[in-house]
């Protein structure tokens, strides 16, 4: 399927997608040239946010990859725009493209909080963990004017809840109020992703989330709070950010997190053909090293989905990615795994129309 390439006429600024391609569900939407082009002014992609009623919010999964077996996502698509997402092809479900229409079609939840509130009432239900943010950042751009994410986390705290948010986002120094008193109880950790300190390189690779200077500012915002946070360097980025593996981990230590954890870059689906649009037109003299050493890793091919290997790949280079990596931490004192949050202190709070109790 040729990928629908987005018009020059249209200024791709603070975009990392190049295409637009239909997606898997939606194979009829290709663009078609009618002849009926005009030169018109240049114009910025702009973000569109749509309204979703969510009848569930809490996704259970089985996977042996992952330290949760339940996550929350209040967006669908995320603005930051990183490039490398694998969230990306999740977009498709929707039929839309997992390329621009992923950074620059979202859908909102605005309904999340009360339904998860009605899914930690249900007398069965057993308090575990909720990952916060592990398809789409629960802090891109569009949580300040919905304000989800923070509804949701005050339903977290009502009910004593553990949580572990990830996040490139800065704006989770807002919710400190809510995250510092969590912490004190032992409910809350915090993972930042930090995937390289160039700058230059962030902007294009993730163009719309904070700087690398600035994620380290927010872990020394929230660790200052009393808010553990783990320094994630994800995705490690073969010929390309692995030499900062190091200088990355040094710098969340210095920040203040207590624990660190890396994940190979990881591309499924759609991700290996606009990653590799990406690198075209970005990084053209290292493009041929990055994918070399990619399907060095995955027996040859771009992406090897199988339990165990898909997060880090396999083979000498891992191997010295993995080496590296527990060395480093080792130095720095940086934990691989931490303890567990706290369960025992959920308690469901008192509903409207509940009993009240005689003593």
């Amino acid at each position: 399927m040729p990928p629908e390439i987005t018009p020059n006429h249209i200024r791709r600024k603070a975009r990392a997608s190049l295409s637009n391609a239909a997606g898997r569900y939606d194979l009829a939407c290709d663009a078609v040239d009618d002849g009926w082009f005009q030169d018109t002014p240049e114009a910025v992609i702009p973000t569109e946010v749509r309204q979703e009623t969510a009848r569930s919010l809490i996704t259970y999964n089985r996977s042996p990859d992952l330290p949760f077996d339940r996550s929350i996502n209040p967006y669908r698509g995320c603005e930051h725009g990183c490039i490398y997402c694998f969230a990306r092809p999740t977009h498709a479900y929707l039929g839309l493209s997992p390329g621009m229409d992923f950074e620059t079609r979202l859908v909102a939840r605005p309904n999340a909080a009360g339904v998860l509130q009605r899914e930690l009432s249900a007398p069965r239900y057993k308090a575990a963990p909720i990952a916060l943010g592990t398809n789409t950042d629960p802090y891109q751009p569009c949580e300040r004017d919905y304000g989800i994410t923070r509804a949701c986390l005050e339903v977290l705290r009502d009910f004593n809840h553990p949580v572990a948010i990830v996040t490139k986002g800065a704006m989770v120094e807002r919710d400190l109020d809510i995250l510092a008193p969590m912490a004190a109880k032992g409910l809350v950790r915090v993972g930042i992703s930090v995937t390289t300190l160039d700058a230059d390189l962030s902007r294009r690779m993730e163009p719309r989330a904070p700087l690398p200077a600035r994620r380290l500012a927010a872990i020394r915002r929230l660790t200052e709070a009393g808010v553990p946070v783990r320094v994630m360097t994800s995705p490690v980025v073969p010929g390309l950010t692995d030499h900062e593996l190091e200088a990355l981990l040094a710098a969340g230590a210095e920040a203040g997190a207590d624990a660190a954890s890396w994940i190979m870059l990881r591309l499924p689906r759609e991700v290996s053909e606009l990653w590799q649009e990406w690198l075209a037109e970005h990084e053209p003299g290292r493009a041929a090293k990055v994918m070399a050493r990619l399907r060095e890793m995955h027996g040859g091919r771009d992406y090897d989905p199988r339990w165990g290997h898909r997060m880090r790949g396999e083979g000498r280079y891992a191997e010295m990615i993995a080496q590296r990596f527990k060395a480093a931490c080792r130095r720095l004192s940086l934990q691989e795994r931490t303890s567990g949050l706290r369960c025992d202190l959920f308690q469901r709070p008192p509903q409207p129309g509940d009993q009240l109790a005689l003593f």
